[in-house]
């Protein structure tokens, strides 16, 4: 007879290869259980909010359920950041948690399940007469509501055998939603009849790419994506990169010509849509996605339908429409050779105050960097010099965390999801020196995961958001300024290389660490200066404060 700990582990592997965990008083049975099945691989982290955040990150990288497990109470509490996240991000997942005991709340106790419910999450309380039951209904429910489901395992039945359990049942899996005829056939005539089609791609359209790039060829339309979903178009014609306020000027002028727009799979929010003047007040906006209703008031036209199937359909009512020998009539040449994304300024290597420009660091390190790269950023201002310079092979290359929930820190505990997501490429964070501190344990966690990673920490000794946005309103800098950290002696001390770059020829270091292969984790400290801003940021604060 098995015990509940060894029947959840049991179906478990039969929906992942993938789990991360730190064990702890409250899932000990589970993870001990998991370790003799041989089909799991189970990744310790070294803070309990990387399980979460690796479990998210592993997802948008593969596309493959991940499970997340850490002990209750305060191992439970310290991961909700991240599951607010990956809530909010509509990433499914199955979090394994003890629970209070059936007799009742421990002094020491919180409502676990009312906390899940505040950001979002469902919950299950499992107990010795279904586990298998429970815990096969927890992936339905993840992939069914593409949420993070959590499920508890009450402290005293861990252990203790459980019951005889009729046949499990599994959720049938809903049909995907049918797209009436009549707004199939709206959008098509939209289509048909637009002078400057424009399709952006979201996270949602990664399966759909191949369609919506055969589409875009056949509507004679440009291509864009939203920033987490760059890499959709790569090498296409007529790309313009990515979509919001990390587009370039160029590219923000194509979008902004745009008469009707395609977007497929994208959430088109603040940043998509750089705070609703991306697109043009005239412009028509079509929307495909899984939500229950448009996304954005703009839209004009929503189909609730899956990306690939919805796409095709509509392929299908413009098979009689005229390719046109060029797209937009000729009026988008200069975007042919899809560069208009890199049309960026390349800094002046040392800015004026004698540190590194991060403009010209990033655009150099693109050409040092190995080109297979999986990246994951951090949230802070850093993220638009990640976001401006480094190239994209393919869909979902770029996972930034923290965006949706706008939160830092989450980078580094990220990072080994998604090196064991894409263990064939090279795993690029992207962090600052705050974020970067606050997910430090995970780095250990990077080292002994990862086959080939680098770190580059924009370190400008102060969180660089907080003294752009506030500090520019004359605010109290002092408490948004750090003390200097040196991060290439701190890697060392985890088992990484590190490096520190002061100047552009230092950059050499890190040639050299790819010249000699690429090989586990190396940490660039890019000593940058404050004085240069992104120009997303800029847009922030002239949208968002000083109105």
């Amino acid at each position: 007879m098995s015990t509940v700990s060894e029947v959840v582990a049991r179906v478990v592997a039969e929906h992942t290869t993938q789990v991360f965990a730190l064990m702890g008083n409250g899932n000990a049975y589970f993870t001990d259980a998991l370790a003799r099945e041989n089909k799991v691989r189970m990744t310790g982290l070294r803070h309990e909010a990387g399980t979460v955040a690796s479990a998210d990150a592993y997802y948008r990288v593969s596309r493959n359920i991940a499970v997340a497990t850490t002990t209750f109470g305060p191992g439970y509490t310290n991961t909700i950041t991240p599951l607010a996240e990956a809530v909010q991000s509509r990433t499914p997942m199955v979090f394994i948690v003890g629970g209070q005991p059936t007799t009742g709340p421990r002094p020491w106790d919180v409502d676990q399940v009312a906390i899940a419910t505040s950001v979002g999450a469902p919950t299950i309380t499992l107990t010795t007469a279904n586990p298998a039951q429970a815990t096969t209904d927890a992936f339905a429910t993840a992939w069914a509501q593409r949420v993070p489901v959590v499920l508890f395992i009450p402290h005293d039945i861990g252990a203790t055998h459980a019951e005889p359990e009729p046949d499990v049942v599994a959720a049938a899996v809903p049909a995907a939603p049918e797209v009436p005829g009549s707004v199939l056939d709206d959008a098509a005539q939209l289509l048909a009849n637009a002078k400057r089609p424009l399709i952006v791609a979201g996270r949602g359209a990664r399966e759909a790419a191949s369609a919506l790039g055969e589409l875009a060829y056949q509507l004679g339309a440009l291509t864009a994506s939203s920033a987490p979903a760059r890499g959709t178009f790569a090498g296409r014609p007529y790309d313009l990169g990515v979509c919001g306020g990390f587009a370039s000027e160029p590219s923000s002028e194509l979008i902004r010509a745009a008469d009707v727009v395609l977007v497929v799979g994208a959430g088109l929010n603040q940043f998509t849509t750089a705070f609703n003047t991306q697109f043009n007040t005239e412009a028509q906006l079509i929307q495909i996605d899984l939500a229950h209703d448009k996304t954005n008031e703009r839209v004009d036209v929503f189909l609730h339908g899956e990306a690939t199937a919805t796409v095709e359909a509509l392929a299908t009512r413009l098979e009689t429409s005229t390719t046109p020998p060029l797209p937009w009539q000729g009026q988008a040449e200069h975007a042919r050779e899809s560069m208009l994304n890199f049309d960026r300024d390349t800094g002046t290597g040392q800015a004026e105050d004698g540190l590194l420009d991060p403009r010209s660091a990033m655009h150099r390190l693109n050409t040092i960097l190995p080109a297979n790269r999986q990246v994951v950023s951090d949230g802070g201002h850093f993220i638009g010099w990640s976001s401006y310079y480094l190239d994209l092979p393919a869909p979902d290359s770029l996972t930034m965390v923290g965006t949706q929930y706008q939160s830092i820190g989450l980078g580094l505990p990220s990072a080994p999801g998604v090196a064991l997501g894409r263990p064939d490429a090279t795993t690029i964070v992207a962090t600052g020196d705050g974020g970067g501190s606050m997910g430090l344990p995970d780095l250990h966690a990077l080292v002994h995961t990862a086959t080939s990673a680098v770190v580059l920490v924009f370190n400008d000794a102060c969180y660089g958001a907080e003294i752009h946005q506030y500090g520019s309103q004359g605010l109290d800098e002092q408490i948004m300024e750090i003390e200097q950290i040196d991060f290439a002696t701190v890697a060392k001390g985890f088992g990484a290389q590190g490096v520190v770059i002061h100047a552009m020829d230092d950059l050499d270091q890190v040639q050299t660490w790819v010249d000699d292969g690429a090989r586990g984790t190396l940490v660039v400290d890019l000593r940058i200066s404050r004085t240069i801003v992104a120009p997303y940021i800029l847009e922030i604060i002239e949208l968002t404060i000083k109105r």
